[in-house]
């Protein structure tokens, strides 16, 4: 907090440092002769009518009164990171954009408009980096028209969390009623110690992971629980500059057989000399997969996944660090991959394996037009 020479704390925010970064103290109670205060580090969004709003790291916003205000100042744009790989929002933003495309886009102005069917929303909503070249209001006309000439709800991509990231649009939009409905993190770490992790299980366990250039419908057979995988999902799945799938196979596939049959595809990250695996049955899910997108220094990883009865079995660690491996050997140096924040499991996993959060995005969905049901 601001302390004057005279040992007073001091406001010195004004409503012209909306958009900057600040440290706010508030007082929160007084009673029985005791104060107490609480402090809120975030984005100053807005301070209108005596109410100023701060919109924190993980993007929750906090209305303070001015009249509360005891101290306040303008602190750096971001804290520096103390491990992992150097990145901006806007080169995170974009890698990850391209690791996971659309079927189809199209520009407004610095904005992209994405669309894939409805096979998730990162693949079906805007990905706003930039002026949209139009008024705020006229640009999310042009959104709810394109999407709704698609047969989908308009979605927003917004960050917050990070330099750069977005937490103006992110107020704009919760003023004009959008919507969020999820929020999800963006995690990156260094990608050597996670390829490392095959070394712990030993040359027979790494054998067990196969990679691929294409989803076969074995790995289909696991994908977001084993549902229908229609052609604009394959098509994100399949999108990507560097793209490679991975999978330790279920029942038929436990182990490697020496007196498999000509024929049987090797596994293309086993050590020289690594048995082939016999097929599974038709139509058999593997115990774990996982797809990883290699783009530059950046590898991404994403729907790791793993049979509910294989599970705590070490199969993700597994996967993932097969594919970094194979991504270190095609360059890549840093690993990115997102999670929701509500999903403890995961986040527990990634955090085990040197991961760390870099930002946090939210979806916001348009809201309702006037005069029709929600």
């Amino acid at each position: 907090m601001e302390i004057s020479a005279t040992g007073r704390l001091e406001v010195r925010i004004t409503p012209a440092d909306v958009g900057k970064r600040v440290s706010v103290r508030r007082l929160t109670e007084l009673g029985g002769g005791a104060e107490k205060f609480t402090d809120t580090v975030g984005v100053l969004t807005s301070w209108d009518d005596g109410v100023l709003m701060i919109t924190r790291r993980d993007g929750a916003g906090v209305r303070i009164a001015e009249s509360a205000v005891v101290a306040g100042k303008v602190v750096p744009a971001a804290p520096a990171r103390r491990r992992g790989p150097a990145a901006s929002y806007p080169e995170l933003a974009r890698v990850t954009a391209r690791g996971w495309p659309p079927v189809e886009s199209e520009r407004l102005g610095e904005w992209e408009l994405r669309a894939a069917g409805g096979h998730t929303r990162r693949a079906n909503s805007v990905l706003p980096l930039g002026d949209p070249g139009t008024p705020l209001d006229e640009a999310l006309g042009v959104v709810r028209r394109w999407y709704g000439e698609r047969g989908l709800p308009a979605y927003v991509q917004a960050a917050t969390g990070a330099e750069g990231t977005q937490e103006l649009l992110c107020a704009e939009l919760e003023r004009r009623g959008w919507v969020r409905e999820v929020t999800t993190e963006v995690w990156i770490g260094a990608l050597a110690p996670l390829a490392d992790r095959a070394e712990d299980a030993g040359p027979r366990a790494a054998a067990r992971v196969m990679l691929s250039r294409e989803a076969d419908e074995a790995w289909l057979a696991l994908y977001r629980g084993g549902e229908v995988v229609e052609a604009a999902a394959r098509h994100v799945l399949a999108g990507g500059p560097s793209v490679w799938f991975a999978q330790v196979p279920g029942a038929a596939g436990e182990a490697p057989d020496p007196a498999a049959p000509a024929g049987t595809a090797p596994d293309p990250a086993a050590p020289a000399g690594a048995a082939p695996f016999p097929a599974a049955p038709a139509g058999a899910a593997p115990a774990a997969i996982g797809r990883c997108v290699v783009d530059g220094r950046w590898a991404g990883f994403a729907a790791i996944e793993v049979d509910p009865v294989r599970r705590r079995e070490g199969l993700a660690t597994r996967v993932m660090a097969a594919l970094a491996g194979r991504a270190l050997e095609e360059g890549a140096s840093a690993a990115w991959l997102q999670v929701e924040r509500d999903n403890e499991a995961a986040r527990g996993l990634y955090a085990g394996l040197g991961f760390t959060r870099h930002h946090s995005y939210h979806h916001y969905r348009a809201p309702e037009p006037s005069g029709t049901g929600s």
